[in-house]
């Protein structure tokens, strides 16, 4: 998270992570529909022919004071396709919490392991383990022919025991309640960092050391 202690603000970054078409993006595009003007900024992307979503997509998402910090979510999505990998970890630097979003089809589902594996090592080469950051799946496009069940999809893909949301995302269904889960996740983060910690007396040896001052001559 950034912090900015003289404007007692806190940003805190959340990507929306996944194979390429499974529904990032357009998560981002409800999300950014729905709220009032006053609440949200200006969503910016770039598309391409091979993916929806060439670097990222940005929304500042202002939710308000938490703890004596004004705290703003910043939303971003990777691009899918494998051949910008380069780009997916230059987004995770710095990310306080991720959404999976898996395509829920299940010829899809091997597209949606390697984007899981992917996401893994990438967070490894920026110094996090996707085994202790704040982590949602979203099972998209509940509403095609031949999805995978919910079962099936957190049997194969989440082994974290994670929150996990069907959703359908292009009509809205399952969108915020991801964002929800996601967000008290990781504003929980500035909570604990703006509760006063208690102050850890230091033990004498500490101060004068260990050893016993010698005694008077007599």
């Amino acid at each position: 998270m950034d912090i900015d202690h003289s404007a007692h603000e806190v940003s805190l970054k959340i990507v929306y992570y996944g194979p390429g078409l499974s529904g990032k993006t357009t998560n981002l595009e409800i999300i950014h529909s729905k709220l009032p003007a006053s609440q949200r900024g200006r969503l910016s992307s770039v598309a391409t022919q091979q993916d929806r979503t060439l670097f990222f997509d940005f929304m500042p998402l202002d939710v308000g004071m938490i703890g004596g910090f004004k705290t703003k979510l910043r939303l971003f999505t990777v691009p899918g396709q494998v051949f910008y990998n380069s780009t997916r970890k230059i987004v995770l630097q710095r990310v306080d919490g991720v959404i999976f979003v898996a395509d829920s089809q299940i010829y899809k589902m091997p597209e949606n392991l390697e984007s899981l594996q992917n996401l893994e090592e990438n967070l490894k080469e920026n110094g996090l383990d996707i085994h202790k950051i704040p982590l949602v799946f979203q099972y998209n496009k509940r509403d095609l022919p031949e999805v995978a069940s919910i079962d099936v999809l957190n049997a194969k893909l989440n082994t974290f025991k994670a929150p996990s949301f069907p959703a359908v995302a292009c009509k809205g269904d399952g969108v915020f309640p991801t964002l929800k889960a996601i967000a008290g996740m990781v504003m929980k983060l500035v909570e604990d960092i703006s509760k006063p910690q208690p102050l850890k007396m230091p033990k004498l040896g500490n101060i004068v050391g260990s050893k016993k001052p010698p005694s008077n001559p007599s």
